[in-house]
């Protein structure tokens, strides 16, 4: 048995290696894991950057997939399940970790100086994982929370929270629904000023018009990613790139969903991660001092071209 991972996923690699040593375990960057890379691979362990589609399995003996984030966008999930190839994301698994990163955001951002005669009104838009977490901080800070999400029956109107809202945060999936759910005419009915935060999807907002609109936005996850457009990187609050799930508890998560999915799927042990101490752990941390989305923020609009890099090189935030 063969299994194919991001090298960038961390404790998969070692703990296989240790537990299940009848498979062999190959860490690649994600530029690396093409078609001829997997030809011979039972089992794919990805990051957002891997698209899988009939490009890339194809000629494989793939049978599982497992993607270590909650998004699965980058999955052409139809062609799997039309060819019998199972797929798993992992949803929920660094939600804590988004959250801290919007607290950490909402901090740096000095909420409390929006001028309103009542606590600022936060509008949460998606209330999965991430966002019922965002809205039991935001009640605990103070603020008037406002939810929406209509798939699961939660919430007023989008339109009820772009009039009434003074900051406003996604955290829903990428899909036909939620695509550029955030565009000019959203943004045309906000109040001015209105703080606009995407730490779901890129797609999600439209950044051009969000460039236009003159809002303040603070921005993690991307269009186009890693190509991001200077002129959106350059007017941006606070920038940072796709990092904000990076912990080293959102990371274990992650990566534990993967290795129960493929033990389950391949009737091996289980391999319980909690015995993998992680020793890289950033000093930015939520019960840090320091500004560390600021120095993310001048780091990456210093040089945009090092996105990737940059985020490939972030140690993983304490907890």
């Amino acid at each position: 048995m063969r299994i194919i991972c991001d090298k960038h996923i961390p404790f998969i690699v070692e703990a296989v290696q240790n537990v299940w040593p009848t498979v062999d375990i190959y860490p690649m960057e994600s530029e690396e894991i093409d078609a001829a890379a997997i030809q011979n691979a039972d089992v794919l362990v990805i990051r957002t950057r891997t698209k899988v589609n009939e490009a890339l399995l194809s000629e494989s003996r793939v049978r599982l997939v497992c993607t270590a984030t909650i998004g699965y966008d980058h999955i052409d999930t139809a062609y799997c399940e039309c060819h019998g190839i199972q797929w798993m994301s992992c949803p929920g698994c660094n939600a804590q970790a988004v959250c801290d990163y919007i607290e950490e955001a909402l901090l740096e951002y000095k909420i409390e100086k929006i001028k309103t005669h009542k606590s600022p009104i936060i509008g949460i838009v998606g209330v999965g994982h991430v966002g019922s977490l965002v809205a039991k901080m935001a009640k605990r800070k103070g603020y008037t929370v406002l939810l929406n999400d209509p798939p699961k029956g939660i919430g007023v109107p989008l339109d009820e929270i772009a009039k009434n809202c003074d900051i406003i945060t996604f955290h829903v999936p990428l899909d036909t629904s939620t695509y550029h759910m955030c565009d000019e005419s959203f943004l045309t009915q906000c109040k001015p000023n209105a703080l606009i935060i995407n730490a779901a999807r890129g797609g999600v907002i439209d950044e051009q018009a969000l460039l236009r609109s003159g809002h303040p936005y603070i921005i993690d996850t991307w269009e186009n990613e890693p190509n991001i457009h200077p002129d959106v990187l350059r007017h941006a609050l606070l920038a940072s790139m796709h990092i904000a799930g990076y912990s080293v508890e959102g990371k274990r998560n992650a990566s534990q969903m993967c290795l129960d999915g493929i033990a389950e799927q391949f009737e091996l042990p289980k391999i319980d991660l909690s015995k993998y101490p992680y020793s890289g752990v950033s000093s930015n941390c939520k019960n840090s001092n320091e500004p560390w989305l600021a120095a993310i923020t001048q780091s990456l609009k210093a040089d945009p071209t090092r996105f990737e890099s940059l985020r490939k090189a972030y140690p993983l935030r304490g907890v």
